[in-house]
């Protein structure tokens, strides 16, 4: 007999703009958002599903955001906060223009920018640590949640590192992915079906949807 296809799907939404930044880095750094954009989130509250499981990270932006969806019409469940979905930590860079980096730290700067995406900034974590941590959390609920509907309201790097980690991506190409604010990816977990017994598969849905850009 043949086993059933089974379906994940996961529903990443990058949070909210960030405000009073001013070019700065800010990392995983907790910074405030601007969620007066009333009709993406209108849009939003539309297009996302009920999902089983809801998540944010630990950052207030994203928290912020996901309940401002909720405000505007999602019926969800209460999201659970997961620590391993925040942002990549720039560590003493953060609150720092790349300017200012430089300047502080010159040979650190530069030592960086020979592999940004594996070296580390001073105190903070790479690019392929995150895709690690990510990959962590995605194999949890993925496995405690298989068949249903999961939404993640959390960063642009952390949806990246989610593309990156499903798709087995190197991180110089997960890092060239866009992902805007308030933006929707759609990544699906396959198991079982038209896979003949050969466990799961990752396929993308969509990448960086517009919510202005929804029809409804």
């Amino acid at each position: 007999m043949n086993k059933i296809e089974l379906t994940t799907r996961w529903w990443w939404v990058r949070h909210a703009p960030v405000v009073g930044v001013n070019g700065a880095i800010y990392g995983d750094n907790d910074v405030e958002c601007d969620i007066t954009d009333t009709i993406s989130f209108e849009n939003l509250a539309r297009r996302l599903p009920s999902a089983t499981v809801c998540l944010t990270s630990n950052l207030s932006r994203t928290k912020e955001t996901f309940q401002e969806i909720c405000n505007k019409g999602l019926n969800a469940a209460q999201a659970i906060t997961e620590a391993g979905l925040k942002e990549q930590s720039f560590g003493d860079w953060q609150g720092a223009t790349w300017d200012e980096m430089h300047s502080k730290s010159p040979k650190a700067y530069n030592k960086f920018w020979e592999d940004p995406t594996r070296n580390n900034p001073p105190g903070g974590e790479s690019f392929a640590d995150q895709i690690k941590r990510v990959g962590k959390i995605i194999d949890k609920y993925t496995n405690k949640f298989g068949g249903h509907d999961i939404l993640a309201v959390c960063h642009g790097g952390t949806i990246r590192a989610a593309i990156t980690y499903t798709l087995g991506l190197s991180p110089e190409t997960g890092m060239a992915f866009s992902i805007n604010t308030l933006s929707t990816t759609q990544i699906e977990h396959v198991e079982g079906g038209l896979l003949k017994g050969k466990g799961g598969a990752w396929r993308i849905v969509s990448i960086n949807t517009p919510a202005k850009d929804v029809v409804i």
